[in-house]
């Protein structure tokens, strides 16, 4: 061997030492404008090394794709051209209950390094919360309700099906025996991971459950709800079941919600709540102002957190999804529900309940769009119209947009929320819900396989 060949072997065994055998991975997570979760794994050393300043890149029409291609939105401005940088917020880093050897981390959408990028839905989020806070010194806290289907496999006549992991009814024990030994595993996870699980229990549909946070400021709930459903699709997997969070899995059963409470603070204070008697519904002043506003645009938010055309099939009469523009006390039936829990002195209300809002929203999207909307309530000092509490009778009530077609038709029309998204995302998230619309129109049977994908 001469001098150069051993200079060779050198390097060979100089770069052999400094990659990782033993390999572990950093996933780095972002949720796109069709609300899918994806990531980007890198080797744990090179994610110390080189990622963390510099991120990875991401092509511009990652955040341009639709639920049923992986391809730009026709209209949305964003194509093949372009980069932008895929950067971890490090204060979301989590070791993998399931995969202890690696981690996870959410990335924020960077044109560079320290500098957002104006399609980034964690940003838009920020943006929002900033307005909240500068201009009302008012942080909104979120809990979210997460809905979700088990289906176990079975290959009939050749072909692959995913069936109901049960047919018990809502709160059944024994759906409950069955799955606990999953259900168990997933709330030891995510309590790894400091996310507390408030309650479980199975719901109406066959094979559902229902597993309930607690509640915190927004833009944790936010990254706590992308951990969870990545917890909870994860650990299923691990038991071979299929976890699907798309709102209606099947149409002769109930959909699938992902319910929000909210509520506002100032200072570590509940102040959605009424400070004393005197209030008429047990709300602030700006509790309602906010939460009227939120019910005023809600027609124009649905896009942001009922994203499918699936998701109109769910917000139907007489499932407690909220099917008409009204808000109540304690009325399940109602879209805006103000909320007394446990421990809540009576005749006050601690937060309202947002039902419109499914699994298959970009959280940071929809929290945006509320936020926005209830600063618009707050900015126009609105009022809430009378409860409904008493069943409902549909002629005195509006409908709320019965498909994704008619809630589109509200968000073009909704100018308001141009200083929350911006123009560019704005017209990204309008062309994604319009291609959304075409395609399941000409496709009735593709929203089946939207349960892999969500």
């Amino acid at each position: 061997m001469d001098s150069i060949e051993l200079g060779k072997a050198v390097e060979e065994v100089e770069v052999v030492n400094e990659l990782e055998i033993d390999v572990s991975f950093v996933r780095i997570l972002w949720v796109d404008n069709s609300g899918q979760h994806r990531c980007r794994a890198i080797p744990r050393k090179r994610f110390y090394d080189v990622v963390t300043k510099n991120g990875v890149g991401l092509a511009f029409v990652s955040m341009a794709m639709t639920s049923f291609l992986d391809g730009p939105a026709h209209g949305s401005g964003l194509g093949s051209v372009g980069e932008a940088r895929l950067t971890p917020d490090l204060s979301t880093i989590r070791t993998i209950p399931w995969s202890k050897q690696d981690e996870m981390v959410l990335g924020d959408l960077n044109v560079q390094p320290g500098q957002a990028w104006e399609y980034c839905p964690r940003e838009a989020l920020r943006r929002a919360s900033k307005i909240l806070k500068d201009e009302f010194d008012l942080v909104m806290n979120a809990g979210f309700e997460n809905e979700f289907f088990l289906l176990k496999r079975k290959i009939r006549d050749g072909k692959e099906e995913w069936i109901q992991f049960d047919s018990t009814p809502y709160c059944s024990s024994s759906a409950f025996d069955a799955a606990s030994p999953i259900l168990r595993e997933i709330t030891s996870a995510l309590h790894s991971m400091a996310i507390p699980v408030e309650q479980l229990h199975a719901e109406a549909g066959k094979g559902q459950f229902e597993l309930v946070l607690g509640h915190t400021i927004c833009a944790k709930a936010a990254d706590s709800l992308v951990y969870t459903r990545e917890t909870i699709r994860s650990i299923a997997r691990k038991h071979d079941l299929l976890a699907t969070f798309i709102p209606k899995y099947t149409l002769d059963d109930l959909g699938s919600g992902c319910h929000v409470h909210l509520s506002l603070w100032q200072n570590g204070q509940n102040v959605f709540m009424a400070s004393d008697e005197t209030s008429k519904y047990g709300i602030s002043t700006l509790g309602e102002e906010f939460m009227a506003g939120v019910l005023h645009h809600l027609p124009s938010i649905l896009p942001f957190v009922a994203p499918l055309p699936i998701s109109y099939d769910r917000l139907q009469p007489n499932t407690w999804s909220g099917a008409y523009l009204f808000w109540g006390n304690e009325n399940r039936e109602a879209p805006l529900r103000a909320s007394s829990p446990p421990g809540t002195p009576g005749g006050f209300a601690s937060n309202f309940e947002f039902k419109s809002f499914d699994g298959s929203a970009n959280p940071y999207l929809g929290l945006t769009a509320i936020i926005a909307a209830g600063i618009d309530g707050l900015r126009r000092h609105l009022s809430l119209p009378e409860p409904v509490d008493t069943d409902l009778n549909p002629r005195n009530l509006q409908r709320l947009p019965k498909s994704l077609s008619e809630s589109l038709e509200s968000l073009h029309k909704a100018e308001f929320l141009d200083e929350f998204f911006g123009d560019k995302l704005l017209i990204a998230i309008k062309a994604i819900r319009k291609a959304e619309i075409d395609h399941y129109l000409e496709n009735k049977e593709a929203y089946k396989q939207l349960i892999h994908r969500y």
